[in-house]
């Protein structure tokens, strides 16, 4: 059964930082494109980053210059580390394996002052 655990969001003032991370298991891990996505209430889920396999990483436009999405396929783990927090960033963040197209529980990122 494979699952995601996503963890490390919380409450950054405007212009903070923070690193979410997302654990993996039962799924072949190191062969996985891996993503972050993204919501808020009453919006659509929105693609935030994704890494593959191979490392090739891509970006929504509006944050490839504040956020970046790795992997450790040591730890079967993903990481985003977001930068230059926003309050328009505030949202529930999931972390999602493509090839299973299985999600995690979220965790929630609020940016405020």
């Amino acid at each position: 059964q494979v699952e995601l655990v996503e963890s490390g969001g919380g409450l950054v003032q405007p212009g903070g930082s923070l690193i979410l991370s997302c654990t993996a298991s039962g799924m072949r891990f190191v062969l996985a494109t891996m993503g972050w996505y993204r919501q808020t209430p009453g919006k659509q889920r929105e693609w935030v980053a994704t890494v593959t396999s191979g490392g090739t990483t891509n970006y929504a436009d509006s944050m490839k210059e504040r956020f970046t999405i790795s992997r450790d396929n040591a730890k079967n783990a993903v990481y985003l580390q977001m930068n230059s927090l926003k309050p328009e960033d505030t949202a529930v963040y999931y972390c999602r394996a493509h090839q299973y197209d299985v999600w995690g529980q979220g965790t929630q990122v609020t940016v405020s002052s």
